[in-house]
C-alpha cells in the first residue's frame, strides 16, 4: 500500500476544492474591536453558488477522504505484521 499517492491526489483535490469556493465566493469579511474583550467579533460571509460550489464541494469532500484513506495506510504501514521479515529485499540485477 502507498500513501504517498494517496496524499497528493488528496492534497490536489483540497486545492481544487477549496479554490473553486473561495475564488467564486462573493462575501465580506469583518472585525470589530470594542473595549469589552466579550463584544469582540469577526464575521466571514462566503456565499459561492452555482456549479463552482457543486464542483468544489465534491472535490473537497473526495479529498479529505482521500487524506484519511493516505492516514489509514500510513499506519498501516507502520505497523511490523507477525511473520513479516524487517529486511527489505535488495531488487536482483
Amino acid at each position: 500500500m502507498n500513501s504517498e499517492r494517496s496524499l497528493i491526489a488528496a492534497a490536489v483535490l483540497l486545492g481544487l476544492g477549496l479554490g473553486l469556493i473561495f475564488g467564486y465566493c462573493h462575501g465580506t469579511i469583518g472585525f470589530s474591536a470594542s473595549y469589552p474583550v466579550s463584544w469582540r467579533a469577526l464575521l466571514v460571509s462566503i456565499n459561492t453558488t452555482g456549479r463552482p460550489l457543486i464542483a468544489g464541494l465534491a472535490s473537497t469532500l473526495v479529498g479529505v477522504l482521500l487524506l484519511l484513506v493516505a492516514l489509514i495506510q500510513a499506519i498501516v504501514n507502520q505497523v511490523h505484521w507477525p511473520g513479516e521479515s524487517s529486511k527489505t529485499a535488495v531488487p536482483a540485477k
